[in-house]
């Protein structure tokens, strides 16, 4: 079975149940005991998951969409932080893989570049759609496995793809995506990707002694972990109707191994001390000068919470 999922991986409050919540915490609740399970509808569990953020996110203001329709510059703070290494992408054509409901995938637009976005949740794509068609933002969407983006869009078409924080950790084989990274891409073409640190994805939650502490797994497992989480990641109206998600996380080697092993070459690697959401909750504060950010409070050279990788495939 096919697989792939949404953008931003982050539920937040979990019910007590006997498996955990979620990859990421919040300021309130926890995500409780943890379990790994094998399970061969997670292509339908987690795509129900993400139909039903999908109908709530456009309405949240941890999303502000007006500010979008508002103002014909505005971009999102994803985008805003990678601007510097992003450089000029005028002109090129760039596809958004799990782009949910196309907040950055629109940022890239206003760069000048020629977007494709491509998500597995019909109600994302609809969303995402929406948007474009509200700001006059010519973005063409596909509603696709992540796996069969290349059978979809086209083999060799694209000068960039990109992807962004929560996304491969939906993914059961990080060198089949790289596979289909690279079967996007024409050759001298780059792939752009700013991720949640794995070692990030592996801490426990938040704990009374102050200590970070590795409790889950860093390198990909064959069977997902299995959380539960009745929120998700920014406000919203009512809690989740479908609470269970599977994923896997991904070693720093074997991420950049399957990119080169599928014809890549590294051009950028950059960890961070940064990452868009509360991830580790009262341990967490606001970036003071970077907009949507958030850091240690204390100790910030313990940990890094999310890296910049950039490869260029091999002419």
């Amino acid at each position: 079975m096919d697989f792939v999922a949404g953008q931003n991986r982050f539920p937040t409050v979990a019910v007590p149940v006997v498996v955990g919540q979620g990859r990421a915490r919040a300021t309130e609740g926890h995500r409780g005991d943890y379990a790994q399970s094998v399970n061969d509808d997670y292509l339908d569990v987690n795509r129900a998951n993400w139909d039903d953020r999908a109908l709530l996110h456009p309405h949240s203001t941890g999303y502000d969409l007006d500010r979008f329709r508002r103002d014909e510059a505005s971009v999102s703070d994803v985008v805003r932080f990678d601007l510097p290494r992003l450089g000029n992408i005028s002109g090129l054509e760039v596809v958004h893989l799990q782009c949910h409901i196309g907040t950055d995938t629109l940022s890239l637009a206003r760069q000048g570049a020629t977007m494709s976005g491509l998500d597995f949740s019909p109600v994302a794509i609809e969303a995402a759609t929406t948007l474009a068609n509200e700001t006059g933002a010519e973005i063409t969407y596909v509603c696709s496995d992540v796996y069969n983006a290349v059978e979809v869009l086209g083999a060799m078409r694209f000068d960039m793809v990109y992807t962004g924080i929560g996304a491969i950790g939906w993914l059961p084989s990080i060198d089949r995506w790289a596979t289909t990274v690279a079967g996007l891409l024409r050759p001298g073409g780059r792939l752009f990707i700013r991720e949640g640190h794995p070692t990030l994805w592996a801490m426990d939650d938040p704990r009374p002694d102050g200590l970070l502490v590795i409790r889950y797994p860093y390198f990909e497992t064959v069977a997902p972990s299995v959380w539960e989480g009745t929120q998700t990641y920014v406000e919203a109206s009512r809690p989740l109707a479908h609470t269970t998600t599977m994923e896997w996380n991904h070693g720093l080697s074997e991420i950049i191994t399957a990119l080169i092993d599928n014809g890549l070459s590294i051009t950028q690697f950059v960890e961070h001390d940064t990452v868009p959401y509360l991830a580790l909750g009262e341990y967490m504060e606001a970036h003071p000068t970077l907009p949507g950010e958030f850091w240690l409070k204390d100790g910030r050279e313990r940990l890094p919470l999310s890296y910049t990788l950039q490869a260029t495939k091999e002419s």
